[in-house]
Order: C-alpha cells, then structure tokens, then sequence
C-alpha cells in the first residue's frame, strides 16, 4: 500500500460498517459457551468413571 493513512481511514470505515453483537448477545453467547463447556466436562467425568469401573472389574478378574 503507497499511502498508509488512506489505508487507516479504510480500515476505520470498514470497522463502523460492521454490525457488533449487542451486550445481551454477547452475554447469550458466553453463558452458551460455558454451559457447553459444563456439559462436555460433566460427560468426560462420567465417561472417565466407566471406564474406571469396567478397567478396575477386568483387572479384579484377571488376578
């Protein structure tokens, strides 16, 4: 780019031009997030145990 500063004032028009999630969506969208992250760790845990058991129960089988 020759003219650095034609290239800001783009950059700043551009960036009015976008349309930035209100404060209720933004706040929708994080508890989303962390909720699916709950979710996922709570499975994990559960999926974790199971495993767990049925490896302890194999093991106790075997000896």
């Amino acid at each position: 780019m020759k003219n650095p500063l034609k290239f800001i004032q783009d950059v700043k028009q551009e960036a009015f031009k976008v349309s930035w999630p209100t404060g209720k969506e933004t706040l929708q969208g994080t508890l989303m997030v962390v909720a699916m992250a709950i979710i996922a760790s709570l499975f994990f845990l559960l999926m974790d145990q199971i495993f767990k058991f049925f490896l302890d129960l194999v093991l106790r089988i075997n000896l």
